[in-house]
Formats: C-alpha cells, structure tokens, sequence
C-alpha cells in the first residue's frame, strides 16, 4: 500500500472517530492538547475505541510514523502526522514521542508547539495581518502573502478589546470564538492607559492544592457526561516598556522586554529555556515541571510549569531583551537597521530585539548580537515576525502585538 493512500485512509478512521466534530480543514488542522479531551481518559466509559489500527506490533507503527515524519516537513503537509495522533490512543503517544520541538526540528506539529522555544540557527519566518474593521490580528506561518497564498498556516489570532483603563489584545489558538471562557484561550497582552506598558498573561490551571481536590471531586461526579472546565487563572510571564520620549527626539521607539519565565542564564553557552510538553487544561494533570530540549527538568529559581515570576531572584534573574540599537545613514537621511530583505516599508514598529548580556556571563560575542525577535512592516497591514530560542510563537507574537497603536508619548 502506498504511502499516501494508507495517510489518506488513517484520516478518514479519525474523521469518522466517535465524539471527533471538527472536521480537519485546509491550513487549519489542529489536534486538542491531550488534557483537554475526555476520550484519552483511560478506564473512563468515554474512552476512544482503539479499533483495527490500534493493534499493529509498535516496532511497525514506529517505523511508520517516523516515515510519515520525516517525509512531511512543512504545512499543509504536516497534517499527516496530525492525523496519525488522532487514530487512537497508542498511535497518539507514539507520536508524541516521535516528534520532536522547534527548537530541535525547526516546525510546528501540535499546538503546543506555539509554546515552546524556537530553533536556536535559523529564525521560524511568520507573517502578520492586520484587519483594522474588526481589530484582529492573524499570525501566518510562511515567509509573506504573496509567497504562501493559501498554503500559510495560520498559527494565532488576537483580538483587541478597549477597555476603559487598558487595551486587552486576547490571544486564541482559532478565530472561531474571542470570549475568555474559549477552549482555544491562552494568554493575553495587557496595556496601560498611555501604551507604554504592557504586561504578557499566559493561561494557567489554579496552582492550589485546595482548588484542585475540589475540582477532582466534581470532574469524577461528571465524567460520564461531559468534563467540567477548570477556572484558569491568568499568569504575568513577561514585561515590556516603551522608553518615553520626552524631548520629542527623531528615532525609532525604544523597548525593553522581561521575561520573567525565561532565565537569563538560557542565552548562555550550554543554557536551555522551559519547554512545556503540554496544554495543562484538567487538574488531574501531573504538575511535574517541563523538561527541556535535552530531557532534563529547567534551571532551578523558576516555576516552569505555571510559568510564574522567579521564586528566588539571587539564584536566577529573568532574561531581558532590548532594541538593537538603529545607524544614521547620511545618503537616506534616516535611521536604518539590516532587516536582511524581510522588512521594507519604513515605519515607527520597525524594531529587532537581542539579549541583554552582563560581561560575566558566558556569551560569545556572536551570540550577543544575533537578533532573538525582528518584526516590521511590508505593505498596508501585513508585517513580518521572525523569532529564535529562547522565545516561542506566543511570546514573540504578544511582543508585537505592543507595536500596533499610538504611543505619542513615545515618539
């Protein structure tokens, strides 16, 4: 049996899986975190049928799936190792196991993909559009409209939401539904009133104890109807602050951003960042930490599975990045900075960002100066993001969400 036919019928037996209602569409295939669905239970009456797949000696099913992954690098194409998670429980932890983060391969699988580092070489190239009717903003996978068409994949949406003290930019897996009780929900970019200062929320389950034997209790009393949603709580992972302009100089804005959830010990030679494996949606969840890249737990002196602030800030500080810092060119008679062909409108949101170094820490000079974050303007509406380790999609995407607005104070 050829390849592709055997993908093709695996697709259809997850299509036609009991309790499965989304339909897998083109450029929008997303598999559901395995906390967040009742049918990977195991003992529960909900539980998915294994069916005839189910029962294929591992060493075959392994041997396929590596097959089907090697061969699949980029979207939509990459949805035949989505489809294979979605065959069956024992399909989906292998799977799992055999795909590997960003950071080590260089492309998104699963979801939770958004969350985790990028590849520490070559930038992941996004794009970004703005609709200005309905104040959204969609990240693409893929180097610009014009060059991927139809074929972007579409990673996040923000919506902008004006409050009376603040501007809320909500962030979604989809665009379907932008209400906070959303199963696609997590994370938000916060504002102050001026736009100078904004705060990145990331969507956690309650880190209590109490609150969770509570939930226990009643996610058991309704196992067999439908799973009962854990009150999320809404986690400061980062900070970013506008540089005022108070004499109203001529210039690009100035930035900083930090990280509370990245140390900043990640830059250094031999570092690594949090990386979380998955969505942590149900409180029956293991609350172990997330392993990095090389399979080890992260740096001591940061919650890395609630992603909260440092808990003890003399054993690790948190990573800062800053605007790589613009040249006066004298022939164009303004401030320049080598965006190596990906950015060609000039504009104000125009910026790249690098790490913050002290002299005593192990960084190389090169590595000083790679830009960890660049983003700026191409046409009416359309801007480029392109980010590396230690950031992830989510994070790098609400650090240019805070570009878009008026900063008068600021420029």
């Amino acid at each position: 049996m050829q390849l592709k036919k055997f993908i093709r019928e695996i697709g259809n037996i997850s299509k036609k899986s009991p309790g499965r209602k989304d339909k897998i569409r083109r450029g929008q295939s997303h598999i559901a975190p395995e906390s967040a669905s009742p049918l990977l239970l195991p003992g529960s009456s909900t539980e998915i049928e294994q069916g005839q797949w189910a029962n294929l000696p591992p060493e075959l099913l392994i041997d396929i799936i590596q097959r089907v992954e090697a061969k699949e690098k980029c979207w939509p194409g990459r949805r035949d190792v989505v489809a294979c998670a979605t065959v069956c429980q024992s399909w989906r932890e292998i799977t799992q196991e055999i795909v590997k983060t960003p950071e080590q391969c260089g492309f998104f699988t699963f979801p939770i993909s958004l969350k985790q580092p990028g590849p520490r070489e070559a930038p992941i190239q996004c794009f970004i559009r703005r609709e200005r009717e309905t104040s959204t903003y969609r990240l693409h996978l893929g180097l610009s409209p014009a060059l991927s068409g139809d074929l972007s994949k579409q990673l996040l949406v923000a919506k902008r939401v004006r409050r009376a003290t603040c501007t809320d930019f909500m962030i979604y897996l989809k665009g379907d539904d932008f209400s906070k009780s959303s199963n696609d929900y997590i994370g938000k970019l916060r504002s102050n009133f001026l736009g100078t200062k904004f705060n990145i929320f990331e969507s956690q389950p309650p880190h209590d104890s109490a609150a969770q034997s509570g939930h226990r209790s009643s996610w058991k009393t309704y196992l067999k109807s439908a799973p009962p949603r854990v009150p999320m709580t809404n986690v400061n992972t980062a900070s970013i602050s506008y540089e005022l302009n108070v004499l109203r100089t001529k210039g690009p804005r100035r930035l900083k951003c930090t990280m509370h959830s990245i140390p900043d010990s990640a830059v250094e030679e031999g570092g690594t960042a949090p990386t979380p494996i998955a969505f942590r949606n149900f409180p029956e969840d293991d609350p172990s930490p997330p392993i990095d890249s090389k399979g080890k737990k992260s740096r001591i002196g940061f919650n890395s599975t609630f992603c909260g602030k440092p808990e003890n800030s003399g054993q690790s500080t948190a990573l800062v990045l800053k605007n790589k810092a613009p040249r006066w060119h004298e022939q164009l008679q303004c401030w320049c900075l080598n965006f190596k062909g990906r950015v060609t409108v000039a504009s104000v949101k125009n910026f790249q960002l690098v790490a913050t170094v002290e002299p005593s820490q192990n960084v190389s000079v090169a590595e000083r100066d790679k830009v960890i974050l660049q983003f700026g303007k191409i046409g009416k509406d359309i801007f480029t993001m392109d980010y590396r380790y230690p950031l992830s999609a989510f994070q790098a995407f609400a650090i240019c969400l805070s570009s878009f607005g008026t900063k008068p104070v600021c420029e």
